[in-house]
């Protein structure tokens, strides 16, 4: 499978990357907005074959 990721793409990227940092500074429940960014993410890994349980930190 190739990956292919123009200059606009990873822009977007580090945007979504950092709304969402800004999402959890700001969130009255810090915890439970990390869960859920951590569960949209999952998903999204997943619907491309990634198996995200090798990456889960113990």
């Amino acid at each position: 499978m190739s990956v292919d990721m123009n200059e606009k793409e990873m822009i977007n990227n580090l945007i979504d990357k950092y709304t969402d940092l800004q999402r959890i500074k700001t969130a009255e429940d810090s915890e439970r907005e990390i869960d859920y960014q951590l569960r949209v993410l999952k998903a999204k890994l997943e619907s491309f074959g990634i198996i995200t349980s090798d990456l889960d930190m113990n």
